[in-house]
């Protein structure tokens, strides 16, 4: 019989390893303090790209695991997956492309410019996508809850999978985890080729969706999740400028911390003082959903190892 799992945390991570596991014919729950729509993965601009995790070897393998998921969802508009071209800039030093880049149509623009083809998941329709189909699996999925501690899980669970992702530092206190502050601004749609992105102070993207578009942004390690006023004003002004455009209207501002872990992403398995496994899939900084799959497919590895 195959074991029961309980999965801590509903944001990217949490709903992927949910579909992966259900889809493969386990018993799933997953348990979440907040809804998909309310956790930092609905925050993320959510554009596949290695960004903010270590270490290197280790995301990119996951990364190019995923990224061919995501290329098979964007065929399907309901999963709000799309392949968008993303053009990465420089503002004054030599920007290469990336050796793993090699494979996704990446070409050079300039010494200081690259362009190349990428996922980019709606997260204001895809985590909605991935929780309606963990549930068609016939996984559960269970709010409002809070764990001090893994082993807090009910006892009918055979197997704990810690997706909390900064809220890991509490659960299973993780020291290395660092709350790295992200704000964006989304601004009403605008008709844009791509994806521009430069990664240089100050920090820059916008990101066409088909609703909206992401202004962001900003990467400082902080507790603080309120909205800062002039940090939008700044956002604006400096993607308004890269675009070369009027100030768009201004939607919605909003704040997430991205669970970075300095000693790089945690997926392992473990046990529990109960003797129960506990597999941790966290620390993913600002690569989420640039990793879910490829982390899911790892974690499906430990439980059946168990199994």
């Amino acid at each position: 019989m195959k074991p029961r799992v309980a999965i801590i945390g509903a944001g990217v991570s949490g709903l992927t390893c949910g579909v992966v596991l259900a889809d493969a014919g386990f018993d799933t729950a997953i348990f979440a303090a907040e809804p998909p729509a309310q956790t930092t993965s609905a925050v993320a601009a959510a554009m596949w790209f290695p960004y903010d995790a270590e270490p290197l070897d280790k995301v990119i393998a996951w990364a190019l695991q995923s990224y061919e998921v995501f290329r098979e969802l964007s065929c399907d508009p309901a999963s709000g997956v799309s392949l968008i071209e993303l053009r990465t800039f420089s503002r004054g030093a030599e920007l290469p492309i990336p050796s793993w880049a090699a494979g996704f149509n990446a070409r050079s623009i300039s010494q200081t410019e690259f362009v190349m083809t990428v996922p980019l998941s709606d997260s204001s329709i895809y985590l909605d996508y991935l929780q309606k189909r963990f549930l068609a699996a016939g996984g559960k999925l269970t709010t409002g809850v809070r764990f001090a501690r893994p082993d807090e899980v009910s006892p009918a669970f055979d197997v704990i999978l810690n997706c909390a992702g900064i809220g890991a530092r509490a659960l299973v206190d993780d020291r290395d985890l660092e709350p790295h502050r992200g704000q964006v601004v989304l601004v009403k749609k605008l008709d844009l080729p791509g994806a521009v992105v430069c990664d240089d102070a100050p920090l820059m993207y916008a990101i066409p969706r088909a609703n909206d578009c992401v202004f962001g942004g900003t990467n400082e390690q902080s507790d603080n999740l309120a909205p800062d006023h002039a940090t939008t004003a700044a956002i604006v002004s400096e993607c308004c400028a890269t675009l070369r455009i009027t100030p768009p209207l201004i939607i919605a501002t909003r704040v997430g911390h991205r669970p970075f872990r300095k000693s790089g992403v945690r997926l392992e398995l473990d046990r529990m003082a109960d003797g129960r496994p506990l597999i941790h899939n966290y620390g993913h900084g600002g690569s989420g959903f640039t990793l879910s799959w490829g982390c899911a497919e790892t974690a499906l590895s430990y439980v059946n190892s168990i199994a």
